[in-house]
């Protein structure tokens, strides 16, 4: 196989291709809540509990956090499988920089792709990566929109487009043309998954569906980043009835542009609908190329029309079962989790790729269901509905397979979480959120604090992605106290028995940041929340746990 790899290679162009970056709040310079690699040995001590006494001076170190993190069923099970991780083992990760799966030789084949894991062309390269489990290499590169890229990278890819493959020192670019080669290098002869049809009838299916995504492509451009225009009585996708689709009926109140969208959704809806299972073709029971094709942009869609339209996909009411059920098979697979984005990442790192997006749509729903992605209401704060109202949870896997077992948690017959205990689920939530943000705490406090007074003043190096800011100082005054706040946040979150934190943390979080730093602790803890990204920080189930108690404690010291 490695011989076809090489030969391959030997012939190949240096191919380019025109992919807009995606967007990382946490630059590749400052600490991602990636779990430290060394930890303190597990021991049987129990989580701190404070009294209404507990000073400051008192509260656990990190590394006592750490320590008791680790102790847990879900610490150990996180603890154990980011050692298997390293050896290119275990499960699917935004981290993870080797695959091996069950091979035991070396890879040959680099694959340069994103840190944040947010690009939409790197996402479905490594989706087939890892269900064809293909063994690689992973190099992890800054897009521009948040950081600056490595030297060595722009010397080998001087144009510096992502996602890249290297395989005896040439290099190949354009997702597409990667993950085909990929797909003709190991092929199901030497047991690994076919990704394309076999047949000419197959082939045939594959190209028009191929046309139909770049439609879907570019209606959704029209829709989201142009503003709307008036509604066409006779609707406004010409080619609908050609391809088959629903009558352009311009029902409620929708814009030319969107009703052009969902006319070309309700094909693709169709289309899978027209085969017996959830994916686009009935010749293996596992997705093939074509659903990688789709899934990263409509991943994008689903978010984008939510926050800037008012438009809900997922909500029964638009009659897109086929296209449900699709997403729900996908979000049954642990490697679809270890990529997939929440809403709230999307919409801030979809505007530095495309450009901005207009609001517009059913006015009402999007100023509710913006407000729910950017965490301004219930759903940002405490107590956490069980259930996200735009992001469905549980339809699938919603935390990492290890955390899940640790905790007792099994799926249902249909694959799904949705009869999972709401309470264990919420602790596995938590303590997942415990663990990373104990594992890299005094980082992660450095990089909160660049939202001190002082920090908000330094100068920068600006990056098209809003939130981005991998060259701002922290605001030294503020450090400690910052830290001290986040190792308060961090013992309410493992203090899984409350669903409400308690009055004593109240207390302890009040007594430990004096008056005249409250000010600053605030802003540095909103600083934080406002860049915790997904997945590259934690899966959605576990983030909105610490963006809200990160929320609680805002509002305590506000309140002081």
């Amino acid at each position: 196989m490695m011989k076809q790899v090489a030969k391959a290679a030997r012939s190949s162009l240096i191919i380019g291709f025109l992919a807009t970056p995606a967007f990382s709040f946490l630059s590749v310079t400052s600490p991602s809540f990636s779990h430290k690699s060394t930890h303190i040995a597990a021991s049987d001590t129990p989580i701190m509990t404070p009294t209404s006494t507990t000073s400051s001076s008192s509260s656990p170190s990190w590394d006592d956090l750490v320590r008791q993190m680790d102790a847990t069923p879900v610490g150990k099970a996180l603890t154990n499988e980011l050692e298997v991780r390293k050896k290119g083992k275990g499960s699917p990760h935004v981290h993870n920089t080797l695959r091996t799966f069950d091979s035991d030789e070396d890879p040959q084949i680099i694959l340069y792709r994103d840190h944040a894991g947010w690009c939409p062309y790197c996402q479905k390269l490594m989706l087939l990566v890892e269900e064809k489990q293909v063994p690689v290499q992973i190099s992890l590169v800054n897009m521009r929109s948040y950081g600056d890229k490595p030297t060595s990278f722009l010397q080998k890819v001087p144009g510096g487009l992502l996602p890249a493959m290297e395989v005896n020192g040439k290099i190949i670019t354009e997702s597409q043309v990667i993950m085909e080669l990929l797909d003709k290098w190991f092929p199901p002869e030497e047991g690994y998954r076919a990704m394309m049809p076999s047949t000419e009838q197959g082939m045939a299916r594959y190209k028009m569906l191929a046309r139909l995504e770049r439609d879907l492509f570019s209606w959704w451009c029209t829709l989201v980043f142009r503003p709307e225009s008036p509604a066409l009585s006779g609707g406004s996708n010409p080619f609908a009835g050609l391809l088959g689709g629903a009558k352009n009926s311009n029902q409620n109140g929708m814009s030319s542009s969107m009703q052009g969208f969902m006319d070309c959704l309700r094909i693709v809806d169709q289309e899978l609908c027209s085969t017996k299972g959830p994916w686009f073709f009935d010749e293996h029971d596992y997705p093939t190329m074509i659903d990688f094709v789709f899934v990263s942009h409509v991943e994008r869609m689903l978010a984008s029309c939510a926050y800037w339209k008012g438009l809900n996909l997922r909500d029964p009411k638009w009659g897109l079962d086929g296209l449900n059920a699709w997403i729900d098979a996908f979000e049954k697979r642990e490697h679809y989790l270890a990529f997939k984005s929440d809403y709230y990442t999307h919409v801030m790192d979809i505007p530095p790729q495309y450009g901005p997006g207009y609001d517009g749509g059913f006015e009402d729903d999007r100023k509710q269901f913006s407000r729910d992605i950017l965490g301004r209401g219930p759903s940002g704060r405490l107590p956490l509905p069980h259930d996200d109202s735009l992001q469905p949870l549980y339809k699938g896997q919603p935390l990492p397979l290890c955390v899940l077992q640790s905790m007792g948690i099994e799926a249902g017959s249909d694959g799904s979480f949705e009869s999972a205990d709401p309470a264990l689920m919420r602790k596995a939530c938590r303590m997942m959120a415990a663990w990373k943000l104990a594992g890299n705490g005094g980082k992660v406090a450095v990089f909160a604090a660049r939202g001190g007074p002082k920090g908000a003043k330094n100068p920068r190096k600006t990056f098209g992605a809003p939130l981005a800011d991998p060259y701002a100082a922290s605001d030294d005054s503020i450090v400690s106290y910052v830290d001290v706040a986040l190792r308060v946040v961090c013992q309410v979150l493992a203090a899984v028995d409350e669903e409400i934190p308690a009055s004593h943390w109240k207390i302890l979080l009040q007594k430990a940041i004096p008056t005249q730093q409250t000010e600053g602790v605030i802003s540095s803890l909103a600083y934080l929340r406002d860049r915790i990204g997904v997945p590259r920080d934690l899966p959605l189930a576990s983030a909105r746990y610490l963006r809200a108690y990160l929320n609680w404690a805002i509002d305590e010291l506000s309140s002081n």
